[in-house]
């Protein structure tokens, strides 16, 4: 199946299901706001190798955790009531971005360059990119940012500075969205660490059918 090659100033893309097995649909456009929103609402997210082109990935079995669902491990119940915790939502969007890209770049390469800083801070600036900060006895702990559209979260990067601070994040994080009524959390890719807080796969169809519910989409 063709990879599309995608214009920049002009924000469109090829249908999600155009995408190849391996998840990737198009390449190239740029990282608009006006771009970025419309490929989150349509299941779609950049991910690329710095020096790489943009590239835009789709892939057709969704890994997602359901707010009301999120797993707390008994080790981390009893690390929860041994310490003062608490959350902050966009404390400082641009320093829980960099912070994740740094953790990332020391650990194992990331894809988070400068193009994709200033994309997202845009998009923060706009009022759907969303910062979470996770902070054990006054101190920041860890934390993540993704976008937020309707009643749908897609988390994008998480950074830990404690043993357990983007858990931590993530647990009372999910615990807001399930009051406020979000359907999911897009985690993109599976991880264990994501299975172990109760992420689960979702086929494209019922992925696309909560996508539609949660966003509004009208098309």
């Amino acid at each position: 199946m063709p990879v599309y090659r995608l214009r920049k100033n002009e924000a469109t893309f090829p249908h999600p299901t155009n995408a190849r097995e391996d998840g990737l649909l198009a390449v190239g456009g740029d990282l608009c706001v006006e771009r970025l929103l419309l490929a989150y609402t349509h299941g779609i997210f950049p991910w690329y190798e710095p020096g790489e082109e943009i590239l835009w990935w789709c892939p057709k079995e969704r890994f997602i955790i359901v707010p009301g669902e999120v797993h707390v491990s008994r080790s981390m119940r009893k690390y929860m009531k041994k310490h003062e915790l608490s959350i902050v939502l966009n404390r400082d969007f641009a320093d829980t971005i960099h912070r994740c890209r740094i953790k990332r770049e020391f650990a194992e390469g990331t894809w988070i360059t400068d193009e994709m800083e200033a994309a997202y801070c845009r998009l923060h600036d706009a009022g759907y990119a969303v910062s979470v900060e996770a902070f054990e006895d006054g101190a920041l702990a860890g934390g993540f940012y993704g976008v937020s559209i309707g009643r749908c979260f897609f988390g994008e990067s998480m950074f830990s500075e404690k043993e357990n601070g983007s858990k931590t994040a993530l647990i009372a994080f999910s615990r807001l969205l399930e009051q406020q009524g979000f359907l999911m959390i897009d985690c993109q890719f599976y991880t264990e660490h994501l299975e172990s807080m109760g992420g689960k796969y979702l086929s494209w169809q019922e992925y696309d059918r909560m996508l539609e519910e949660g966003t509004g989409r009208n098309i």
